[in-house]
């Protein structure tokens, strides 16, 4: 009797490891959010650069010197351009997704499909999923970060515009890896 509980635990051990990813290994992931274009940006410079200064005295010139309606017609062209591109646009938020990964198989990886999956920490019901296909050279052996930028948040109960500590406390996060193309042909599909 105690040969068949045997055959049986090494039976469900070899199901177990087929589910596995064919060699890969996720090392690390995290994500984290910016802002792009907010005001009063201490490291901006100078209203001015030097090409606009240099055609702000180029035009007041031409206008001092009796340059007539063409020349004022122009300057006030210029000054209206320069006004626009210095006009406060409203600032952009982007989601940066990064997962680092290491190639155990002994064919490089050339495509993977993986999600980054939020938990409630509490419950563990999922509450949101980014889903992303890199097209990535991963060599046996060696390891890749994959960093993916979008503008959707992780979950929809996460902030566009703000995000506290007490929203990020709130997840668990987990990288599922869901498809690996191998560059001998070889692909690994995760079970349904």
């Amino acid at each position: 009797m105690l040969r068949p509980r045997i055959l049986l635990i090494l039976l469900a051990a070899s199901i177990v490891c087929a589910q596995e990813p064919s060699g890969v290994e996720v090392v690390k992931a995290s994500w984290s959010k910016i802002r792009i274009g907010w005001e009063r940006d201490p490291f901006g410079g100078p209203l001015e650069n030097f090409d606009e200064m240099r055609s702000r005295a180029r035009n007041e010139r031409r206008v001092a010197s009796g340059g007539g309606e063409r020349a004022k017609r122009e300057a006030k062209a210029d000054e209206a351009n320069l006004a626009a591109l210095r006009e406060n646009k409203p600032s952009q938020y982007y989601f940066i997704y990064k997962t680092k990964i290491k190639n155990n198989h002994t064919a490089a990886i050339t495509q993977i499909d993986w999600d980054y999956v939020f938990y409630e920490r509490d419950t563990e019901n999922e509450i949101g999923r980014q889903e992303f296909t890199s097209d990535e050279q991963v060599g046996p052996g060696k390891t890749k970060e994959l960093v993916v930028t979008i503008t959707s948040p992780p979950t929809r109960t996460i902030s566009i515009t703000s995000l506290s500590l007490e929203e990020r406390d709130r997840l668990s996060e987990k990288i599922v890896l869901v498809r690996v193309k191998y560059a001998d042909g070889h692909v690994w599909q995760a079970p349904q």
